[in-house]
């Protein structure tokens, strides 16, 4: 009899019960403009949910990287709403759900390569050819 019940436990989408899991599943949804549309930008966006994990009030922009044009911001502000769009609601936990309903996440969305960090250099470990 229990085998008749699995097909339908594997509809169900899977249930968010951390953190990470939230920002998994927001970054999974995540699809940045082609760069023939825009060029590479990173994007912060705060938003709320509620326990059922809708978005709760109005997301808001809070950081652009570098210089963008109006359409680079434009096209980046779009994707981050369409990501919000196909992502919500969030399925998640009961737990979850009471203990981050109402409470503001800042999702940064990145899309610029990032320089590497530079090697730490300590002047004692440093050898001086004379």
């Amino acid at each position: 009899m229990w085998l008749a019940s699995a097909p339908h436990a594997s509809a169900q989408p899977q249930q968010l019960d951390t953190l990470k899991d939230v920002f998994a599943k927001l970054y999974s949804c995540w699809q940045p403009p082609p760069y023939s549309r825009a060029n590479p930008m990173d994007i912060t966006v705060v938003v709320s949910f509620n326990r059922e994990g809708a978005i709760l009030g109005q997301p808001r922009i809070t950081y652009e990287s570098g210089n963008p044009s109006d359409n680079d911001r434009v096209q980046y502000r779009i994707a981050v709403m369409e990501t919000l769009q196909r992502c919500t609601p969030l399925p998640f936990t009961e737990g979850l759900g009471g203990a981050v309903a109402g409470r503001p996440f800042a999702v940064t969305f990145r899309t610029r390569k990032r320089s590497p960090k530079p090697e730490e250099k300590r002047a004692w470990l440093i050898q001086k050819i004379l």
